[in-house]
């Protein structure tokens, strides 16, 4: 199926490291260029908790973020949005925009939701309210928003699950990306509507689900494809041999994109997979929850070591937070539940998380990169 309207996106190759298959390149989308490898700040409900957008862009350098469809469609709805001029417009945000199709948060409420023919018929966790999703609405639901990217509808199934569950996942997530492309492509030749739509590969952890999958999306000629179902439950070593599998299977003159992943010394390792794209809560969610990633591990800030010490949280860091608060000011502020803790916090995390991705990318261009993951992953993990 060959798409009827020139590419909204544009991938550059920049440099390919020979030695493992990373990539660092350019995206270039309708709101800019967003260099990779890309992680992206998860915005759910149109705001990364606690950063303003000037802080995202002009401070950390944020050139892509996520935004949840689930969460938008509840409150305060897609059409609000668009009447307010998109995602865009109504969060003050001029760079690029993701939103994922929404199917993810559907499934994972297994008690609030049931599989159908058309879709999924799920209640809202806000009020209880019957709701649907179908492939083809979740694209409306995301035109609506504007992003520059959108996702298909998948079944994303938990972790343990059987080869005859994730095999009816496959089936149902392939027949709707069909259906979500088919209305897609029609809309566009209708009008000008300047959003990407990827795919979602689903199977779970067998190779054979995932390879069907991965080969019959790939005859949707996407300008992007997605690795979904990689964090749902199992370890880590089964979402790395996930990737590991599939990511071959696409495109490589594509963006490949891994859902949901991962912690700051699993990132290089994804790069290192062909991973062009990532997004995570734990930097963020991590942050709100007392604990802050540094260039020397893990640091549970809310633990009495840390009442009286005046060094940043991590001497080699050159985030806002660090030059200018310490270990102690903040420690201080988690334990009397003070908002500024979240944000400063936060700002921490998202800089670090950015900051490896800037250094990833850095050896890649340089032909470093193998001497770059070996470093990394010799670092010890004890807390500073």
């Amino acid at each position: 199926m060959v798409p009827v309207q020139p590419p909204v996106l544009r991938f550059e190759i920049e440099a390919v490291c020979p030695v493992t298959g990373a990539r660092a390149g350019v995206l270039h989308t309708p709101h800019g260029a967003v260099q990779t490898p890309v992680f992206m700040p998860v915005g759910t409900h149109a705001t990364v908790k606690g950063l303003w957008s000037e802080e995202l862009a002009e401070e950390l350098g944020v050139h892509l973020l996520l935004a949840n469809t689930y969460h938008l469609f509840l409150r305060p709805g897609a059409e609000v949005i668009r009447k307010l001029g998109g995602l865009h417009q109504f969060m003050s945000w001029r760079r690029a925009i993701l939103t994922d199709s929404g199917g993810f948060q559907v499934f994972s409420l297994s008690a609030l939701r049931k599989v159908t023919a058309r879709g999924v018929l799920f209640r809202s966790h806000l009020d209880g309210d019957l709701h649907e999703f179908t492939p083809v609405s979740t694209v409306e639901a995301q035109i609506a928003l504007g992003s520059d990217i959108m996702m298909t509808l998948d079944e994303c199934p938990p972790y343990p699950v059987s080869f005859e569950a994730a095999r009816e996942a496959v089936d149902r997530t392939l027949r709707w990306a069909r259906e979500a492309f088919e209305h897609y492509r029609r809309r566009r030749e209708s009008e000008e509507i300047r959003q990407a739509l990827f795919p979602i590969v689903q199977g779970s952890t067998y190779p054979e689900l995932r390879r069907r999958c991965a080969e019959e999306l790939v005859e949707l000629d996407a300008e992007g494809y997605a690795v979904g179902g990689v964090s749902v439950g199992e370890p880590r070593d089964l979402s790395l041999d996930v990737t590991e599998r599939t990511v071959p299977l696409l495109p490589r003159d594509r963006p490949r994109y891994v859902m949901g992943v991962g912690m700051p010394e699993e990132l290089p390792v994804y790069v290192a997979l062909g991973v062009d794209m990532m997004d995570c809560v734990l930097p963020t969610r991590n942050a709100r929850n007392g604990y802050l990633f540094t260039s020397q591990g893990k640091l549970v800030i809310k633990q009495a070591r840390y009442r009286d010490d005046p060094r940043p949280v991590d001497e080699n860091c050159g985030c806002r937070t660090c030059r200018s608060y310490s270990r102690a000011y903040l420690r201080h502020l988690y334990q009397a539940g003070e908002m500024l803790y979240s944000s400063l916090a936060t700002h921490h995390n998202v800089y670090r998380y950015l900051d490896i991705m800037r250094r990833i990318r850095q050896a890649i261009l340089l032909g470093k990169f193998p001497e770059y993951l070996n470093a990394v992953q010799s670092l010890s993990a004890e807390e500073p």
